[in-house]
């Protein structure tokens, strides 16, 4: 029994070491660009910078992130379902609301769009 426990050890870690391995090499590499723009924001976030200083510096990391991958993605105005404004999304955003799910408060001053998984108040 006790010579079973010597062979079985090794033998499983060697499993476990393949297993890992395989796992290791499923997953994509790694983007440069993208590990860059994560230590910045670790940077950003380290503690040691005042909250202006430290948005400013997460800004900065997002607009290097843009430029190097070629810009920031275009932006597509698209009218309003009842024409009264213009919605820019980016492309291959969801189209803007047609209104269904928009109510208008109690006071008559001010449209509430409401989550999708949410019904209007009642009145």
């Amino acid at each position: 029994m006790n010579r079973n426990r010597r062979i079985c050890g090794p033998v499983l870690c060697c499993a476990a070491l393949a297993a890992g391995a395989l796992t290791a090499g499923a997953q994509p590499a790694p983007d440069p660009l993208q590990q860059r723009y994560e230590r910045e924001i670790a940077a950003c976030n380290s503690g040691d910078r005042p909250a202006p200083a430290r948005e400013a510096c997460i800004r900065a990391a997002g607009t290097a992130l843009d430029r190097a991958r070629g810009g920031p993605p275009a932006e597509v105005p698209r009218p309003s379902a009842d024409g009264r404004a213009t919605i820019v999304t980016p492309p291959g955003g969801t189209p803007p609301s047609s209104g269904s799910d928009a109510v208008t408060s109690g006071d008559g001053r001010a449209t509430i769009v409401l989550p999708a998984d949410r019904s209007p108040p009642q009145r």
